[in-house]
């Protein structure tokens, strides 16, 4: 493949600071941890919601509350994740940028960590106004999970494919 976006690749992994962090001993790894790190936070503060959604988790707070407690929390994982995957990205940026595992990982994190979860969130509020939540938060929650099982997925799939 050739083009634009493995050029960008190229451009991307020969600038000082992603050189520095594949000439490292030490920052790969420290990289790679603030990237789990966040995406742990990240994730799991998001399943966390999606389980109060669909009534299978943590019945004492509804979910609204349970937004409220973990929108800090849920943040901060994301900043780190995007920080710390971004700087990983770079290291290697033409590899990713062919890599059809990274290129549906991005497409399915995209929807997912941008639009979904921002809609669930802002949603949510609403949702508790009424004493049983609508069938459409439980939905929500569901597809948000198995969207999240999808990135995941493509994640692990990275190393494995072209």
């Amino acid at each position: 493949m050739s083009g634009p976006l493995l050029e960008f690749g190229n451009w991307l992994q020969n600038r000082q600071f992603a050189l520095s962090i594949v000439g490292s001993t030490w920052a790969y790894p420290y990289v790679q941890a603030l990237h789990f790190s966040g995406l742990s936070l990240f994730v799991g503060t998001n399943l966390a919601l999606d389980f109060n959604l669909v009534g299978l988790w943590n019945r004492q707070e509804t979910p609204a509350e349970l937004s409220s407690d973990l929108i800090v929390w849920n943040w901060i994982g994301f900043v780190s994740a995007i920080t710390g995957g971004f700087l990983l990205f770079a290291a290697s940026a033409a590899t990713y940028v062919v890599n059809s595992a990274f290129l549906t990982k991005l497409g399915f994190l995209i929807p997912v960590g941008l639009i979904l979860h921002i809609m669930i969130q802002r949603k949510v509020y609403d949702w508790c106004q009424t004493p049983e939540l609508p069938k459409i938060a439980k939905i929500a929650g569901l597809v948000e999970m198995t969207w999240w099982l999808s990135v995941v997925t493509a994640a692990v799939l990275i190393p494995y494919v072209e």
